[in-house]
């Protein structure tokens, strides 16, 4: 399987939402969005994320690094260059990367003490 490439150099995440708060001990069960970057490449995967929001203009790009044959957690609480993106706010967001790549996306909300985990794929163009 090393050596084949799969994915796609452009994604997008519509439904993005960092809960403004948490319960439970951090940073296990801190409220947070994750991507899940998969680069089955033989080359670096540089990636740039640019955030879109309902009531201000973009933000970005994030840039991202993602070793051949390896997989990067990302969370998006973690992001801050350009700037944070803020918690409580609606935001979607456009992946994209010089060489393909599988992205899948996480929220876990442990706003209440019984949490929800949220996980989907990606849409790619």
């Amino acid at each position: 399987m090393a050596g084949q490439t799969i994915g796609r150099k452009i994604w997008a995440i519509s439904d993005g939402h960092i809960p403004s708060w948490s319960h439970g001990p951090e940073p296990e069960m801190t409220s947070h969005e994750s991507l899940s970057i998969l680069n089955a490449s033989p080359v670096v995967a540089h990636v740039e994320l640019n955030v879109y929001f309902s009531d201000r203009d973009p933000a970005g790009p994030y840039r991202i690094t993602v070793d051949p044959y390896r997989t990067l957690h990302v969370r998006c609480n973690d992001l801050s260059d350009p700037e944070p993106i803020p918690k409580g706010v609606d935001y979607s967001v456009v992946l994209q990367s010089n060489t393909p790549v599988v992205v899948q996306h996480t929220r876990l909300d442990s706003r209440q003490s019984q949490n929800a985990l949220i996980s989907t794929i990606a849409f790619s163009d």
